[in-house]
């Protein structure tokens, strides 16, 4: 892998709030945009990358470019990519004292990607590959992020002893967890489980945000740390629900946390082949709002780790996901999220159950207090799940066989001022047997460098 230097920075502990959900008053400094308890707040990160194996960056897709190498991922490219270090957003949030030690609060907050000016929509980076060949796509990636106008819109009241209690669309408790203990603090391009929202989603990326959720987080005692959350189907029966628990704890510079997540109806959506596309009219749907899926109930036990050595963090966790057959399939014509249909539905693509096991460790090192460098390693490992010829195969005949995938980052954050920074990277990814299968190509770089603008 070529050397790249690495200028760049920003601190942890912003990162990590960029992606957590918080309710604890904003801070009351100086320059704080807070007004009668309501908080303006907002990132705007744009770099410059080139990819040794990409497709077209996508003026919609939140990342902008794949950063792990993809199906369509067939020759070098060179642009302006958004979102690279922190997702840029702009929003709202509010403390509003109510009674004694209690308070009301709310977050309102919109992404969009700063290098197209367009609200941040990963579904429509999907549509617009449809009827595509593979060589033929640009950058179309599935994610919770559809174009909603807002990609937290919550409210709710907390309580520094009893903990806060809110009902909207929310990040889970799942994604809460891989921001905290991933490394690179879910930045999409330097780390795989930041740009997958697989891990984060507890299987499919559609479900790293909730709509309709009720959500529930406490410290005991600054020691311990529990959580619940529930996705309510909006009809009658467990159908398209979701269940999350957390359990953790820090001790002595030590964090650790456990999660259970309970998916029905989990939606994996992708761009209509062109054979699809001529059934449309047929079937009555528009091939402008258009999409394939693949639905499965996702069961996930995950468990993961931080340990300060003061300057030094080590970082680790371990993801056991596993996919079924829905108990409740879904229809075609079911509305996905942001208002798009899906056309093409598959209801069976499990024979036997998948499991993908997902693993990383990486250091942080504040090596001054403006200068943060990090390294990571991220894995996944499938296992073989499909039958009659291809049962047990270990090569990348089908998508069933079993298969790797590898990721390595480095990457070094500078803080110019308390809200400028720059950055620069790169990460390697490479995929083996059954995560290989239709790949033109199975590895790829992407040196990148940017800023980061925070307010």
């Amino acid at each position: 892998m070529n050397r790249i230097s690495m200028l760049v920075g920003a601190s942890s502990l912003l990162a990590s709030i960029c992606y957590a959900q918080s309710a604890a008053p904003p801070p009351k400094d100086d320059d704080s945009l807070t007004y009668h308890g309501v908080t303006l707040y907002g990132i705007v990160d744009i770099g410059l990358q080139y990819q040794t194996h990409g497709a077209p960056i996508s003026d919609y897709f939140p990342g902008g470019s794949s950063d792990i190498v993809q199906p369509n991922s067939n020759h070098s490219t060179l642009g302006a990519t958004p979102s690279n270090l922190s997702q840029s957003r702009i929003g709202l949030q509010g403390v509003e004292p109510v009674l004694g030690d209690w308070s009301a609060v709310f977050k309102l907050e919109t992404f969009f990607n700063p290098q197209s000016g367009e609200i941040s929509d990963g579904l429509k980076s999907l549509v617009q590959n449809n009827g595509r060949t593979t060589a033929q796509k640009t950058t179309g990636l599935d994610t919770s992020v559809a174009g909603q106008a807002f990609q937290q819109s919550f409210a709710g009241l907390s309580n520094k002893n009893f903990g806060t209690i809110t009902f909207g669309r929310q990040n889970t408790l799942l994604a809460d967890g891989i921001a905290k203990y991933d490394p690179n603090y879910a930045s999409q391009a330097f780390s795989v489980i930041g740009l997958s929202g697989t891990t984060a989603g507890g299987g499919d990326t559609q479900d790293r945000r909730l709509d309709s959720s009720l959500k529930y987080v406490a410290s005991i005692a600054q020691a311990i740390h529990v959580g619940a959350q529930y996705k309510f189907s909006g009809a009658t029966g467990s159908a398209n629900t979701a269940v999350e628990l957390n359990l953790g704890g820090e001790l002595a510079g030590a964090s650790v946390d456990a999660y259970y997540v309970k998916v029905k109806d989990a939606i994996s959506a992708n761009s209509l082949s062109a054979a699809q596309v001529a059934l449309l009219p047929g079937l009555g749907f528009s091939v402008s709002n258009s999409l394939a899926a693949t639905v499965s109930d996702n069961t996930t036990f995950s468990i993961m780790g931080m340990y300060s050595f003061g300057a030094p963090k080590i970082f680790a966790g371990y993801e056991h996901i596993q996919f079924a057959n829905p108990s409740t399939p879904l229809a075609a014509g079911f509305d996905d999220i942001g208002g798009y249909k899906l056309a093409i539905v598959n209801n069976a693509a499990f024979p036997s159950d998948k499991i993908l096991q997902v693993y990383w460790a990486g250091v942080r090192y504040t090596v001054m207090e403006a200068l943060d460098l990090a390294a990571a390693y991220y894995g996944y490992h499938q296992n073989s799940y499909g039958n009659g010829v291809s049962a047990g195969c270990t090569s990348n005949v089908a998508a069933t066989c079993s298969g790797t995938l590898e990721g390595i980052s480095f990457d070094a954050d500078y803080r110019l001022s308390k809200r400028f920074d720059t950055y620069a990277g790169i990460m390697f990814t490479g995929v083996h047997d059954g995560l290989a299968n239709g790949y033109i190509h199975s590895t790829d770089m992407n040196p990148t460098i940017g800023v980061r603008y925070k307010f």
